[in-house]
């Protein structure tokens, strides 16, 4: 089982969802960039367990705690290394997922894959828990990237389920409310976005949605075609997180119903700077930057834990089977995941960066 990402820098996550502890690694961080520990906490409660509509009623604190690589608030060259403590634990819960498993879970996968030898309690390493210290390495990656080249990574929701709100395909500085769990600058939407998770959860189910993720102040000319593109890295980063089934960029597949006319991105001056009329194509061509705002969209499934009576078979007597599952889910694991995907995105923009003169 590979853990470890990245070119330039690399990040190395470890641990499982009911062990003693997760982690990340994170190697090839510059040396003498202050870090504010306190807003990395900050991000880290945005995804925290138990803090969003419909959300797990698992609470965790998630502090994690600096083993090496930081020295007088600043990063020291060497590998910066965290854990974060599991503290609330029902493994109870999982009983018996290997021989009867949970649709829409890697239960049976894992099976195949590894003849029983991993920890299967809370999803073991497969769990969306991992996502706090890849969310930690992003928050790293997102101070690093804004001392070095000012870049700054921003993120909101654009569906709920069948609720969506626009797009920032056509800005270049979005704005955000704080403090908001949908980061979306329309409360009556927000609104509706919260209500379609409580319909969800009191119908015992669960609903997906649509995350979209943008960087500003990005340098054009930056990337590495054709395998390690900052879009490929991004990809990569995401599709690694439970529960994502999408990643496009810019106007995504609404470019396939265009003609070339309307979906090409045209140069202009603006202010006496080189920009493009428009961004669909989400601030790259041919896989290298464009100095226009990285704009890139993920789709999270429904989470897939839900309190209905679902089909499932019985892998040792070989029978069909029915289960409901108890426990601690969340309805709609999406805003706890927009921090995640911001994280990624910056983790992805800080390797090329560091890697732009190869």
């Amino acid at each position: 089982m590979g853990s470890t990402w990245g070119n330039r820098l690399k990040i190395s996550v470890f641990g499982e969802s009911h062990g003693p502890a997760i982690g990340v690694v994170i190697d090839g961080l510059p040396s003498g960039v202050a870090i504010d520990e306190a807003k990395i906490v900050k991000e880290l409660q945005r995804r925290a367990p138990g803090t969003q509509s419909g959300s797990t009623t698992r609470t965790e604190p998630d502090l994690p705690t600096v083993l090496s690589g930081l020295y007088n608030g600043k990063t020291t060259g060497t590998p910066l290394a965290i854990e974060i403590l599991n503290t609330n634990t029902h493994s109870s819960d999982y009983d018996g997922f290997t021989v009867t498993p949970r649709p829409g879970h890697a239960d049976y996968t894992a099976r195949l894959r590894y003849k029983m030898n991993n920890d299967p309690r809370g999803g073991g390493h497969f769990s969306g828990r991992l996502t706090a210290p890849i969310l930690f390495a992003g928050a790293v990656a997102k101070q690093v990237l804004k001392a070095k080249c000012g870049t700054e990574v921003y993120g909101h929701i654009i569906r709920i389920g069948k609720v969506s709100a626009t797009s920032w395909e056509e800005e270049e500085m979005p704005v955000i409310p704080t403090e908001s769990a949908f980061a979306q600058e329309n409360t009556s939407i927000a609104a509706r976005m919260k209500d379609e998770i409580e319909a969800a959860k009191l119908d015992n189910d669960s609903v997906g949605g649509i995350v979209e993720v943008m960087a500003t102040g990005f340098p054009g000319g930056i990337g590495s075609p054709m395998w390690d593109t900052v879009e490929s890295s991004f990809a990569q980063l995401m599709f690694g997180v439970p529960a994502v089934k999408g990643v496009s960029f810019g106007s995504g597949f609404e470019v396939a119903s265009r003609r070339g006319s309307q979906n090409n991105d045209h140069l202009m001056f603006k202010d006496g700077k080189l920009r493009m009329t428009t961004n669909h194509g989400g601030g790259f061509e041919g896989g290298i930057s464009n100095g226009m705002p990285v704009l890139a969209q993920v789709a999270f499934k429904p989470t897939p834990s839900i309190g209905k009576e679902q089909d499932t078979v019985n892998l040792d007597t070989k029978e069909n089977e029915k289960i409901q599952i108890h426990g601690r889910h969340d309805a709609c694991i999406v805003p706890r995941a927009l921090p995640v995907a911001e994280g990624c995105l910056a983790l992805a923009l800080l390797d090329a960066y560091l890697g732009r003169g190869e």
